[in-house]
């Protein structure tokens, strides 16, 4: 029953909650037939989604748990109870991820050029300051990608098949199963 329940965790609550409070730095590859800054901006509203989401859901859970803690008096285990406190944990958590996934991907968007920058230009200058804990640089690293191109190319425009989000998934080590269940819930 706990891993049945526990499948119906939505896989960007997961992403969220994997996001850590010291992360500097987000790289994101896409294919390279994409404009950076659709992407950029699709990140930003998932980011920004997500925080309203997670928020929302942590007060609902955090108001049940004086409701569940009432079954702690019968002698059995108060399974409802430490699945809402589970549940506020989490998307407390997802709700922190998200919100720091939004500033890192927000910061520095006063700067008109910040798409045309390349990974190897943001690499080398962020070598050339290693004393310093702040570079010039914004917190985001776009790698367009040929590979995922070539792999996309082959899929019809209804989405991609599962073929191709294997082929993905092995190639940047994903859990199949976490980005089909993903691909279903949109």
């Amino acid at each position: 029953m706990g891993l049945k329940l526990l499948s119906r965790v939505k896989p960007s609550e997961i992403l969220f909650k994997s996001i850590p409070k010291e992360l500097k730095c987000v790289e994101i590859t896409y294919p390279s037939s994409l404009n950076p800054r659709l992407i950029r901006r699709r990140l930003r509203h998932i980011a920004f989604r997500g925080s309203v989401v997670h928020t929302q859901y942590f007060y609902g859970s955090a108001i049940l748990l004086p409701l569940t803690s009432v079954f702690m008096f019968l002698p059995l285990p108060n399974v409802p109870f430490f699945w809402i406190l589970f549940r506020s944990y989490s998307h407390w958590r997802a709700a922190k991820g998200s919100e720091k996934l939004l500033r890192l991907v927000t910061d520095d968007s006063t700067c008109p050029n910040q798409h045309l920058e390349t990974k190897t230009r943001e690499r080398t200058a962020s070598n050339s300051d290693e004393g310093s804990d702040d570079s010039a640089g914004p917190p985001w690293v776009f790698d367009p990608s040929k590979e995922l191109d070539e792999i996309i190319d082959h899929d019809d425009a209804n989405g991609l098949s599962k073929c191709s989000i294997k082929k993905i998934c092995e190639k940047f080590n994903l859990n199949t199963m976490d980005v089909i269940k993903y691909q279903d819930s949109m």
